[in-house]
């Protein structure tokens, strides 16, 4: 019997979506108000979703002091208070969408389960505004 467990957590941070490769025309009429050169910022809400089998030892599926302690190394240490663009790496050379931030988090959580459990993620940059992600 598999079973999704789930932790939210949250991190602020200030991105400029942006080609690299068109001109400031271009990207203004692709992206609108969110091509400020000066950035702009979000506070994301995040939801890691974990599904697996039940452990018969811990009736746990994973402990949530593990995966709240992933999030925090793996995600809000990298990108809380930062700006995406010029401070995570990840972000260098990959425009910081809501869908590329969800991949990038992805990956970074991915390494550290087991590889049976699947992983998901939630990652609203707005209230009404959301992405998701699994593999």
């Amino acid at each position: 019997m598999k079973v999704t467990v789930s932790r939210k957590a949250h991190f602020n941070a200030a991105h400029r979506l942006y080609n690299k490769d068109w001109s400031d025309a271009k990207n203004e009429n692709i992206f609108g108000k969110c091509s400020n050169p000066h950035y702009h910022g979000h506070n994301y809400e995040l939801i890691v979703h974990v599904t697996g089998e039940i452990d018969p030892q811990t009736g746990y599926v994973i402990d949530m002091k593990l995966l709240k302690n992933l999030i925090k190394t793996e995600v809000e240490d990298l990108m809380d208070h930062k700006n995406l663009n010029e401070e995570v790496a990840d972000f260098f050379e990959l425009i910081p969408t809501a869908e590329n931030i969800a991949v990038v988090i992805h990956n970074k959580l991915k390494p550290h389960l087991k590889e049976e459990w699947k992983l998901s993620i939630t990652l609203y940059e707005t209230p009404r505004n959301y992405v998701s992600f699994s593999d």
